[in-house]
């Protein structure tokens, strides 16, 4: 029977899904990614890193099932997480992370030209990062600006130079349009650099020939474009219309599936194509991140049994994992607010909680206040989405259902996107 493989890197590993031509889960494995090397607003890690990690994963899925019945392949990977490399593919930089915001001058110079309702603004967005990278030794040789997806994918396929309309999006990509915007040559961006872009799931040709010999894949499996990690989430819940998915990992991600594009780079709000449809929404720093500063596992278990959610903390709280936020408040400046710090660490952890979901509803409220739709119920996400206390929590604080998705896993929405991806 055939079926179809989806990858996901997100903040903290790689993870391989696969899945039969009817959806079901077949097998999964997973690799751990060691943490981005962090300087004050610099976040980086190197390239080859995630190569490694899917190297790790496809041997031990190999043992696991047979790879020859694979047809297509599909990876996800952190929004605006960007690197340069040679017509060859060859890292000629680290990769700049999602959350690296050191390219504080760029996006002022962005800023300048760009549109105001343009993805592209912010010191985290890809284009700002392009720019900062253009000023390193690293420019001299590149031939490519390629997101997480995009260079891994190419390794895959051997097709360098490729990206999808939701990873180009804070590239400056023009997903309305579908092409990249004039408004972009006031920039001292080399046009050669910038991926050719593809919808998410298009096809773009198969294996290479070294993957398929030490994997054991069909010579004619697909490779096919990537997307974001979060909008892969989003794909594998199911989420239809009136449905919103927050997405409740390292980080806090904000979808709802909406008619028209709505975009308010002022707040960080910004709408990615999927099919004829958008979806809308807005990431922030904080998220479970900011927990595991504070307290292993064993720790967060015990303190989430002890939740007393009829007695708020009331410490107002804004937690952040370091100095930077995206949305609901785009602030590369924004510090974290922490204090002040009880000495009972069970209300210290309610507190952070608490200031999550006060994020969360912020949010919410201005997506809709911008003109998205207003959810029915919200589908949620990632490791935060199984805590029962907290979901109670949220729900009273959103005023909707709040439910746990039943599929919630990236990598099984890439996978769905392989296997609905066209054919040859």
């Amino acid at each position: 029977m055939d079926a179809y493989l989806g990858i996901d890197f997100g903040t903290s590993g790689c993870r391989c899904c696969v899945i039969d031509g009817h959806g079901q889960w077949l097998e999964t494995v997973r690799q751990a990614l060691p943490a981005p090397l962090r300087r004050d607003s610099a976040v980086e890690q190197r390239p080859e890193i995630w190569w490694t990690a899917l190297g790790d994963c496809l041997d031990r899925l190999g043992t696991r099932l047979d790879l020859s019945r694979i047809r297509a392949i599909c990876i996800d990977g952190t929004s605006s997480t960007l690197l340069l490399c040679d017509a060859s593919g060859r890292p000629l930089s680290p990769a700049l992370m999602y959350n690296d915001s050191r390219a504080r001058k760029a996006a002022a110079d962005v800023a300048a030209v760009a549109p105001v309702a343009a993805a592209a603004h912010g010191a985290s967005a890809s284009l700002a990062k392009l720019l900062w990278l253009l000023d390193t030794p690293a420019a001299d040789q590149a031939a490519h600006a390629l997101h997480q997806a995009d260079w891994l994918t190419g390794r895959l396929c051997g097709r360098f130079g490729v990206s999808d309309e939701n990873n180009a999006l804070k590239l400056g990509y023009d997903p309305s349009a579908r092409r990249w915007p004039d408004w972009l040559q006031q920039l001292p961006v080399p046009a050669a650099l910038l991926p050719d872009v593809v919808p998410a799931g298009h096809n773009l040709g198969p294996l290479t020939t070294d993957a398929c010999q030490r994997w054991g894949f069909r010579p004619d499996t697909r490779v096919v474009s990537g997307t974001t990690d979060s909008t892969a989430s989003f794909i594998a819940t199911g989420a239809g219309r009136g449905d919103a998915v927050t997405a409740l990992g390292s980080t806090l991600v904000l979808k709802i599936l909406s008619e028209h594009p709505v975009s308010d780079p002022e707040h960080g709000v910004y709408s990615q194509r999927l099919g004829d449809h958008w979806l809308v929404g807005g990431a922030s720093n904080s998220g479970g991140a900011v927990l595991a500063q504070f307290f292993d596992r064993e720790a967060i278990d015990r303190y989430t049994a002890s939740l007393q959610i009829d007695r708020p903390t009331g410490l107002d709280y804004y937690p952040l994992p370091a100095t930077g936020e995206r949305f609901p408040v785009n602030d590369p400046s924004l510090a974290p607010r922490l204090t002040p710090r009880p000495a009972d660490d069970a209300v210290f952890f309610q507190g952070i909680l608490e200031g999550l979901t006060a994020i969360e509803a912020r949010g919410y409220a201005l997506l809709e206040a911008l003109g998205a739709p207003a959810p029915t119920r919200i589908l949620t996400t990632g490791g935060g989405a199984v805590n029962a206390g907290w979901r109670l929590m949220r729900e009273r604080a959103l005023g909707v259902p709040v439910l746990t998705a039943g599929q919630q896993e990236a990598a099984y929405g890439a996978a769905l996107l392989a296997m609905r991806s066209n054919s040859p």
